[in-house]
């Protein structure tokens, strides 16, 4: 299609102009000029639907986002730097929950900031023991008034200390649980480190006082909205794997094709070429899982299965193709700072985060023997 072709150059554009300014910046400073960038390009409003100010397309309807082109969006974007990937889809992860909902006033008020890249927005419902298993949250929501304050805290939580509003999941009673939409001066922040360094953190949340306005969905709907999210943005994750995994193979052709041992190119070696060979063939299949899978949820189809294939496909080839890729440059390839090197920390998380690889095989054996 002629729109996610030109889609795709756009994001690859500004990504090449942008991408190697990001390496020498600090985490916020570089997530803020992710956000801002991609804002005035206009590719943050594929993060929202057409209703509430997004992109108009025909690649779905206009109450919810296109899946094709958030993967195109971060394919091109994981190419060149996480970060850029990062702030690209933290902005549609943590608002379209509003857009699910019902709340016309919340998602006038929020989403068209969104769009421009005005509100930078972050989903808020992991716990230190609710990682997976998001129907075990703690975090509790205690009618105030008209309002509600919310207990509890959060953990790694991308964008935490920059984001201007927080999609947050709390028990409102024994067996339920509500979204609630509760902005930056309400929490506090506790910033750590993980592998590839980006804002990331827990959020602490101490008798947050939020209005009714606040609230996201009816009371009792926040696990199923929390889940819709994770289904319509899951596929883009595998998306983003391949991108980092393009340029992994990228970067290694690139070596070889130039590094000498032995009195010849490190590409002539056969045992070298074929292992090239095989990190084209397995990126070419995680590619097409994608598609397959993105192209369902923009026909309005049920796509269960293929959505745990491409997101378990996908991100365990791009760890093995940045692995490889590694040990294609030697010594180079642990050398902090390399291309490859920050390639293969920033598809890591990959594998774990919107449902781990295991998560995503115990989805798929359910299928499989339910189908039976």
């Amino acid at each position: 299609m002629n729109e996610l072709v030109n889609l795709r150059a756009e994001a690859a554009g500004l990504a090449v102009e942008l991408g190697p300014r990001l390496c020498g910046m600090s985490e916020d400073d570089a997530l803020r000029a992710s956000i801002s960038a991609l804002g005035e390009a206009g590719l943050l409003a594929w993060t929202v639907p057409a209703e509430h100010g997004g992109a108009a397309t025909e690649l779905c309807g206009p109450e919810t986002v296109s899946v094709r082109a958030l993967a195109a969006i971060r394919d091109e974007l994981a190419y060149e730097h996480g970060v850029l990937d990062l702030g690209f889809i933290m902005q549609g992860l943590g608002s379209f929950p509003i857009a699910l909902s019902d709340n016309a006033d919340l998602a006038a008020e929020v989403l068209p900031k969104i769009a421009s890249g005005e509100c930078v927005a972050a989903f808020a419902v992991t716990e230190e023991g609710a990682g997976s298993s998001l129907g075990e949250v703690a975090t509790s929501a205690e009618r105030d008034g008209d309002g509600w304050k919310l207990t509890g805290t959060k953990t790694y939580i991308s964008n935490a200390g920059v984001a201007d509003r927080y999609t947050v999941l709390a028990r409102t009673g024994e067996d339920e649980t509500t979204l609630f939409s509760v902005p930056a001066a309400e929490v506090t922040v506790e910033r750590f480190e993980v592998l590839a360094p980006h804002p990331i953190g827990e959020v602490k949340l101490d008798g947050a006082s939020v209005p009714d306005s606040a609230r996201i969905g009816d009371v009792g709907a926040g696990l199923s909205i929390a889940l819709a999210n994770l289904g319509r943005f899951r596929t883009s994750v595998a998306a983003a794997a391949c991108g980092f995994a393009r340029r992994a193979l990228d970067e290694s052709i690139a070596h070889l094709s130039e590094r000498e041992q032995f009195g010849r190119k490190l590409s002539k070696f056969q045992g070298l070429r074929f292992e090239v060979a095989e990190m084209d063939a397995r990126l070419r299949a995680a590619q097409l899982l994608v598609e397959e899978a993105a192209t369902l949820l923009d026909e309005g189809a049920e796509a269960t299965s293929e959505v745990a294939r491409a997101k378990l496909i996908a991100t365990e080839t791009a760890g093995w193709i940045c692995d490889r890729a590694v040990q294609h440059h030697g010594g180079l390839g642990v050398k902090r700072g390399t291309v490859v090197e920050r390639l293969y920390r920033e598809e890591r998380a990959l594998r774990i985060y919107e449902g781990t690889s295991e998560v995503q095989k115990l989805i798929l054996a359910k299928e499989l023997f339910d189908k039976g």
